[in-house]
């Protein structure tokens, strides 16, 4: 398998790690303080990360690198997760997941600011018509959705999008798995503070649903998802790997309906079917 192609499976498993994260994160909200949740799923993502980083004898990044952890821990680490929690209380997953067909948009143009990459005209074209079938969807929805819930969530898309490009191109040196770790560790200081800060005096009207979801944003969403992840944009080129995200809503639709059964309505299936067609032209100008 050649290098792109890798890129391209790195990313696709990926994406189906992320796609849980959105209806986990709204079974986790149902129990737990959208902040303590942010700052308790990275500190025990935190705690792995340094383990897997002293188990594998990782060096010390260098100091030109810092500043790279930090953007990659504020967009990933704290930034996404905290809005999307916020956002989750007032809107539901299904209908946040609609928003995840902005990610490859922000993440295309994070990578020409950040990343130096150049991708071709068609390219835009195809990411520019899957983004704006997102918003007319969101936009349609406005009325009986709530518009805190959506601000809340193109916020968490364009800080997500800055913290993807940072971390894929700073991977290309530290590589995938090391580079999330390392963001996490960056972060962990002051999530332990808060999460002694924040946490609630009794844990014992927590449901199991809402442990489950901790577990999943802690360990997949915040750590095994993003091995793939960066993995795959540092292979096969941030801008165009990128554009699977799009296939993001397909399955996080899905696992809403399925495991917290959340209506998924027409207009949601036809734009995430759009959306679809928007990734295979993307990857077609790419190749």
């Amino acid at each position: 398998m050649d290098k792109t192609a890798g890129g391209w499976l790195n990313g696709f498993l990926g994406v189906l790690i992320f796609s849980g994260s959105l209806p986990a994160t709204r079974a986790a909200v149902m129990d737990f303080d959208p902040v303590f949740l942010t700052v308790a799923r990275a500190t025990i993502a935190a705690l792995l990360g340094i383990a897997l980083l002293l188990a594998a004898r990782e060096k010390l990044p260098e100091r030109r690198d810092v500043p790279s952890l930090v953007i990659v821990a504020i967009g990933v680490v704290i930034g996404y997760p905290l809005l999307t929690a916020l956002a989750l209380q007032h809107i539901t997953s299904a209908h946040s997941i609609v928003f995840v067909g902005l990610l490859p948009l922000a993440t295309a143009i994070f990578a020409v600011l950040r990343g130096g990459e150049r991708p071709r005209p068609a390219f835009w074209l195809f990411s520019c018509v899957g983004s704006a079938l997102v918003v007319g969807y969101a936009v349609g929805q406005g009325v009986s959705a709530s518009p805190t819930g959506d601000m809340l969530m193109l916020a968490a898309i364009v800080i997500c999008g800055l913290g993807y490009a940072e971390g894929a191109k700073l991977s290309r040196r530290l590589g995938g798995w090391q580079v999330i770790c390392w963001a996490l560790a960056v972060s962990l200081p002051l999530m332990l503070v808060l999460v002694v800060t924040l946490a609630p005096p009794s844990f014992g009207n927590v449901s199991l649903p809402a442990w489950l979801g901790l577990a999943y944003v802690s360990l997949f969403s915040m750590l095994i998802g993003f091995v793939f992840w960066y993995r795959g944009l540092a292979q096969g080129g941030i801008a165009a790997v990128g554009q699977l995200q799009l296939l993001q809503p397909f399955f996080g639709l899905a696992l809403a309906a399925t495991l917290l059964g959340e209506h998924v309505s027409a207009g949601m299936l036809v734009v995430t079917l759009a959306v679809v067609a928007c990734v295979v032209g993307a990857k077609r100008v790419a190749a």
